[in-house]
């Protein structure tokens, strides 16, 4: 795998994450698009881009002047670059690995179960391959030092923290599940210190609660682990830590397998370290 290739598709990420914040919202779009679809931005055509992305093609290249390029074709080649000594993208593998499986009945129990299987193992060696082992390193020993260990997670992410709360105890640790409930997140919130932990699983569309417990982390420096899907998330751009972990989807509905593997791994590392 050619370094320069990485480490200008790495200049380039580097690049969407410092300018995310200030794009407007129609180049957001197109950041999360290309952070998600490489392949595509390197090899279709300025037209097709726009089509997938669902924005205008000029879109595309206020885009790349927006990143310091001179307009789209020359941001392009970074792409084309990486994606020559890169596998295809996370997203197009599941796509063409499942091309298959939709020529049986579309939705039997037995497609949807094949389906899921299948999508969960590309997911599990997306997680094995993609995650950072000094990142892992450095949460488990933020966890191993903090007094205290609060969870955050609603909705699809309330099994994460969940069942981080009861791993983490079983391990020895202080951990607390910030539920809210009888709608006492603000108080629950208020008692973290920044000698404490705070671990956030939050998945797109970001929830309010989990951006709003990430800002109180950070106005009291309290350290921070984030779980998430995607470079620009919320939760991700100030985290000391940030997990990406892209989990199987079969018509929209998400499992959540490689991100409790990830959990089981933080929390079984205590005992080994």
């Amino acid at each position: 795998m050619s370094n320069n290739a990485i480490k200008a598709y790495e200049n380039l990420m580097a690049k969407i994450n410092e300018a995310y914040p200030t794009l407007s919202n129609r180049l957001k779009d197109i950041a999360s698009f290309a952070l998600e679809h490489p392949t595509s931005m390197a090899l279709e055509t300025i037209a097709t881009i726009a089509e997938e992305a669902k924005v205008p093609p000029s879109a595309l290249i206020r885009f790349g002047k927006a990143l310091g390029y001179n307009g789209f074709s020359e941001m392009q080649r970074v792409f084309q670059s990486y994606v020559a000594v890169q596998t295809a993208s996370y997203k197009e593998r599941i796509h063409q690995d499942m091309v298959d499986l939709d020529n049986e009945e579309e939705n039997s129990p037995v497609s949807l179960l094949a389906k899921y299987c299948k999508e969960n193992i590309i997911s599990l060696e997306h997680l094995r391959n993609g995650i950072s082992p000094h990142s892992l390193t450095k949460a488990v020993r933020l966890i191993k030092e903090a007094d205290h260990i609060y969870l955050s997670g609603v909705r699809r992410s309330l099994p994460v923290a969940t069942y981080l709360s009861y791993m983490l105890s079983h391990a020895g640790c202080k951990a607390h599940l910030l539920d809210g409930i009888g709608g006492m997140l603000t108080e629950q919130c208020s008692n973290i210190e920044d000698s404490d932990l705070l671990i956030v699983t939050s998945f797109h569309p970001y929830s309010s609660e989990a951006q709003n417990i990430v800002q109180q982390a950070l106005e009291k420096n309290i350290p921070l682990i984030a779980i998430s899907d995607n470079n620009l998330s919320p939760i991700c751009r100030n985290a000391d830590v940030a997990f990406i972990v892209h989990d199987a989807e079969v018509h929209s509905f998400r499992s959540l397998t490689a991100t409790m593997v990830l959990a089981q791994t933080l929390a079984t590392s205590l005992l080994f370290s």
